[in-house]
């Protein structure tokens, strides 16, 4: 289907959106599906990180930070999320470009 989804994967959100916070959670607007979606507050704060270009490593290591969540299951929720928004043309997803191993 897209890209698929690696801990090295660089995500972001299209531009082709429009979102707005709603208390604790966000709704999102595709404008080309025309079709909203509603995030909770966790998946709130993983938009709000994708608004610029992260990789999922990155995401998940904030999202350790911040939240009370065992890190198998975080990580495992977190590639639901993200492979649920880039299927509906939320997110764009990446695989980082080969440099040099150090």
């Amino acid at each position: 289907m897209g890209t698929p989804l690696s801990p090295r994967s660089v995500v972001s959100a299209c531009k082709e959106q429009l979102s707005s916070e709603l208390s604790e959670e966000i709704v999102i607007l595709n404008v080309k599906a025309g079709i909203y979606y509603g995030l909770d507050p966790v998946g709130t704060r993983v938009w709000k990180l994708v608004q610029t270009p992260r990789t999922v490593a990155e995401i998940l290591e904030a999202l350790l930070k911040e939240f009370d969540a065992a890190p198998a299951d975080c990580e495992q929720d977190l590639m639901t999320l993200l492979g649920s928004l880039a299927g509906a043309g939320l997110i764009e997803v990446r695989q980082p470009s080969s440099t040099a191993k150090a």
